[in-house]
């Protein structure tokens, strides 16, 4: 496949563009494949493409029901962040974040990474205490965080109300090499590295059976036929109990929707992301000049991709308090996504009761920031047998008792 680079865009220009080529291919699903990936978002054509570049393992599809990138990848507020306080979750979040830094270059495709800076204001005096202790957690795995004062935030964020009536800042988790990237162009990329190395990306091929015999899959029933494997990674976010169902096994996950939206665009006038986890959402001002603001996950269980009127009220209600200018501004447009949350706020990663069965789901509201060391992980996984990354997020820690507990870092309402 031929490199993008500024000498391709001016050999274009000079005949219209009609030199550029398919970023990828459409092929049709063969009969087998060593392995099948169920679900063509940021996390299984990373899982796909790592597969490839770390173990050599190329007979890969990735089958998708509807368009690349069509589910939450593509509906989420691209926040980039590692300032977990658990051990397991820093070590893959931050991970992420490292491999987000140089990924554009890795897949010759401008993912548009800007490492502007993620604040998390407190806004009790409990958060202030939790932040604190999230920052010293950080300072021993190695994760750049420190805690900030008002007069700081201040500096950060001009725009900031910090004396709000109800919730004052008294400061904030500052990560300055967290930020932001275009979430349509990490799944592009990922897929036009994939089809390079000679992977299948196949969209509109919804799974609607899977085929199991002597406690292994063996093919997978589509809309567009039977496809055989050797081995299966499910990947769907949302819709991985489903899937799971379809496959024999129940998840300790469930579905909800989670929202977000965008003001009209105007002047630039906030460098950082800020995530208010007291008065539930957070915001950024993204290239376009729109304000990115997302809210609470809903509270009853769905698979809307819309949310609730509710939640837009009371986050935009919440925000003005902490933005005044904001009330000047009308909304562009709003959508929702749909996440799978577990009991303790953190992702499974795992073996499943088919031997050759792989499932990576459960991020709830933190799957965009971990694409890249999500997919590291699983593609280890399912090469190997175990990855070190992946080792305590396994489904069966639920039934053992060994949570991996981050409802606060997770950062929004739950």
């Amino acid at each position: 496949m031929r490199r993008y680079s500024v000498f391709a865009i001016a050999r274009e220009a000079m005949r219209q563009h009609s030199g550029w080529e398919r970023a990828w291919a459409s092929p049709e699903p063969k009969a087998h494949y060593d392995v099948i990936i169920v679900g063509a978002g940021g996390h299984g054509l990373a899982t796909a493409y790592y597969l490839g570049k770390n173990h050599g393992i190329r007979n890969v599809a990735i089958l998708e029901k509807g368009w690349l990138g069509g589910g939450n990848t593509g509906r989420n507020t691209t926040i980039i962040r590692s300032n977990y306080l658990q051990d397991p979750s820093a070590a893959i979040y931050e991970k992420a974040r490292s491999l987000y830094e140089t990924l554009s270059q890795e897949l010759n495709y401008n993912i548009m990474f800007s490492p502007r800076g993620v604040m998390m204001l407190a806004q009790t005096e409990h958060e202030v205490r939790g932040y604190r202790r999230t920052a010293m957690a950080n300072a021993l795995q190695g994760v750049e965080t420190r805690f900030i004062s008002p007069a700081e935030v201040k500096r950060l964020v001009p725009i900031m109300n910090i004396d709000g009536p109800r919730y004052p800042v008294l400061g904030a988790l500052w990560q300055p090499r967290g930020g932001t990237a275009r979430h349509d162009a990490v799944a592009w990329g990922y897929a036009r590295a994939c089809s390079d190395m000679g992977m299948h990306v196949i969209q509109n091929c919804e799974v609607t059976g899977i085929a199991s015999a002597g406690g292994k899959v063996s093919a997978v029933h589509t809309t567009r036929g039977t496809i055989g494997c050797d081995k299966l990674g499910i990947v769907v976010a949302g819709h991985s109990g489903a899937l799971a169902d379809m496959a024999g096994f129940r998840l300790p996950v469930e579905s909800v929707a989670l929202q977000a939206m965008v003001s009209e665009p105007i002047k630039p006038c906030m460098d950082v992301v800020v995530m208010a986890n007291t008065v539930h959402g957070y915001m950024s001002q993204s290239d376009k000049g729109e304000m990115v603001i997302g809210g609470g996950a809903d509270h009853f269980n769905n698979y809307t991709q819309r949310g609730s009127w509710m939640h837009i009220e009371e986050t935009v209600r919440a925000l003005i308090e902490t933005f005044p200018m904001l009330s000047r501004l009308k909304m562009l447009r709003q959508w929702g996504g749909i996440v799978d949350m577990t009991g303790d706020r953190s992702p499974i990663i795992s073996k499943t009761p088919l031997g050759n069965t792989f499932i990576n789901c459960g991020w709830g509201t933190g799957g965009f920031k971990a694409i890249p060391g999500s997919g590291w992980a699983m593609a280890e996984l399912m090469a190997k047998g175990e990855s070190p990354l992946a080792a305590e997020f396994s489904m069966y820690r639920f039934r053992e008792g060994r949570f991996i507990d981050e409802s606060v870092a997770a950062g929004v309402a739950h």
